[in-house]
């Protein structure tokens, strides 16, 4: 059996659910510098930095999920930075909700912000 597959990946862009797409396009665009890629009709969007894509998708969450991923570190994204002091006092500079501040792991540096939606996005640098 041929485990390599013929084609390859060339992009991969994961979907956030979230309750007012308006708000959720202003914070990546205005808070976390993405450019809006593409809307389609008032329920999706597409957003994209560096040419990195998360898609947007407007649905009820419900409330307890998003708070369980928080309590427990459960991250929805994890961006690799080259220059994480730099990323952090960006955040830190535009009032992005800090939840994990800057600290030192094992592997490198990392700290974790939250989206309006409640959406966990962790920034590492590793070592």
């Amino acid at each position: 059996m041929n485990r390599t597959p013929s084609t390859r990946l060339t992009g991969m862009s994961p979907q956030f659910l979230v309750a007012d797409l308006d708000r959720s396009i202003r914070f990546y665009t205005e808070q976390l510098g993405f450019d809006l890629d593409f809307r389609y009709e008032h329920f999706f969007a597409g957003i994209v930095r560096d040419g990195h894509s998360i898609h947007l998708k407007l649905a009820d969450v419900p409330h307890g999920e998003r708070e369980f991923r928080r309590e427990n570190e459960h991250l929805d994204i994890t961006f690799t930075v080259d220059d994480i002091h730099t990323a952090y006092n960006d955040v830190r500079n535009r009032s992005v909700p800090v939840i994990q501040p800057l600290r030192e792991m094992p592997y490198g540096h990392e700290f974790y912000v939250s989206d309006p939606d409640g959406h966990i996005l962790a920034f590492v640098e590793t070592k």
